[in-house]
């Protein structure tokens, strides 16, 4: 049997659980953003308390990254998956029966530790499997199929909030991870090779990586230049509802507008990239994020439609050069796969924690800090990334894109 058959799952089947293990970051976050007003009026404590429920959650979901990459090299992808899987599906139902806010902070930790497996673990899957202008095309599709998820997400949540309380939100994220677990039992062993030697000796495999110039100059400036968007993810719920107020169903629907921009971005790439050199469309995205801050500036105060629109070209942008980014950083490393994902998953998530700690500081207006925090960090990427490119190695033209 070839890496790329699944006996059980199929083609077809082996992308659907990849792009449902990698929007586990998106469905834990995402899926109880209408209720963050709410359980902070629950718990009786400031929205900056109750977002460390998402700042915890990505601080130790990136460190989970760390040690479940290096385990999937020496163990494998299949034993790494069912063991987070578990832990996530026994911590979600924690934090559906928590009664204090310090207990749901502290079970969403343990959340984020099982679930940081499965986006690791896919992003390795996909480089196990697929080569060349496949692996870009998987890419593409898996993360237009992952940001469906923050799409639907909160208008999941707002319906469910109507009949139950936050506490099923996360029942239903209990379910979605037994339904990913279902999927992992059939999934066949993907790993060509595992790492030998001692266990330390895996995990030891992180620094390498880290040698590698190439990838870790690629691995921060990408990591910066999503700041933005978990800093939006933080802050909407406050300014829609809270700053224009409106109610928590349609604030969700606001929300998945905003989310379409991801779904459309990696398609909107393969199209660009059979015209274009992915290092310039990858430039471009820079400039329309630094416009769209600047847009948010100036207009995202007026009405709740026009800031939507204006924080759209975010989205969309930010999509539109994650397939090309992924696939540029796992070319600069040979081998070590599992270590390659989790320090790109790891360093990704601590900016985004970064981002929310930024919007939750007792700023004047939300959506001009928003505006100016986007502007700044897509500015900043746009005059580094002609010194960054020439420091690793280059990614193919349009004219070999399409090459095995």
């Amino acid at each position: 049997m070839s890496q790329a058959q699944q006996k059980h799952l199929g083609a077809t089947g082996l992308v659907v659980l990849i792009a449902l293990l990698s929007a586990f970051i998106p469905l834990s976050t995402d899926l109880y953003l209408p209720a963050l007003p709410g359980m902070s009026a629950y718990f009786g404590v400031s929205a900056d308390r109750i977002n460390w429920t998402l700042t915890a959650f990505f601080i130790c979901y990136a460190f989970g990254t760390l040690v479940w990459g290096p385990l999937s090299d020496h163990y494998g992808r299949k034993p790494v998956l069912i063991a987070g899987l578990g832990i996530y599906i026994v911590a979600s139902a924690f934090c559906a029966l928590t009664r204090s806010v310090n207990g749901l902070v502290f079970f969403r930790v343990f959340q984020a530790i099982g679930g940081s497996a499965s986006g690791t673990v896919a992003t390795a899957i996909v480089k196990d499997v697929y080569r060349g202008r496949k692996r870009e095309s998987v890419l593409a599709i898996v993360q237009s199929m992952v940001v469906i998820a923050p799409a639907v997400a909160p208008v999941l949540g707002a319906f469910l909030l109507k009949i139950l309380s936050w506490r099923g939100i996360f029942w239903t994220l209990m379910g979605i991870g037994a339904l990913a677990l279902g999927g992992t039992l059939l999934f066949e062993e993907s790993i060509p090779q595992r790492t030998p030697g001692m266990l330390l000796h895996s995990l030891g495999r992180l620094g390498k990586v880290l040698q590698n110039r190439g990838f870790t100059i690629l691995a921060i400036l990408f990591s910066l230049a999503g700041i933005p968007t978990p800093a939006y993810v933080a802050s909407s719920p406050y300014i829609y509802q809270n700053g224009f107020h409106l109610s928590e169903q349609v604030f969700s629907y606001y929300f998945s507008l905003n989310a379409l921009g991801g779904i459309i971005g990696p398609m909107v790439y393969l199209w660009l990239s059979r015209r274009f050199h992915a290092e310039k469309i990858i430039q471009a995205c820079f400039a329309v994020t630094a416009t769209s801050g600047l847009l948010v500036c100036v207009l995202g105060n007026l009405q709740p439609w026009l800031f939507a629109l204006c924080i759209l070209p975010v989205a969309l942008a930010g999509s539109c050069m994650r397939p090309p980014s992924a696939n540029m950083m796992l070319e600069q490393q040979k081998g070590d796969t599992g270590a390659v994902s989790s320090l790109m998953s790891c360093m990704g998530l601590l900016m985004g924690s970064v981002g929310m700690q930024l919007i939750s500081l007792p700023w004047g207006d939300r959506i001009i800090a928003l505006g100016i925090i986007t502007l700044g960090i897509a500015v900043l990427s746009l005059l580094a990334w002609p010194l960054v490119i020439r420091q690793v190695i280059r990614l193919p033209g349009p004219s070999t894109q399409n090459q095995p």
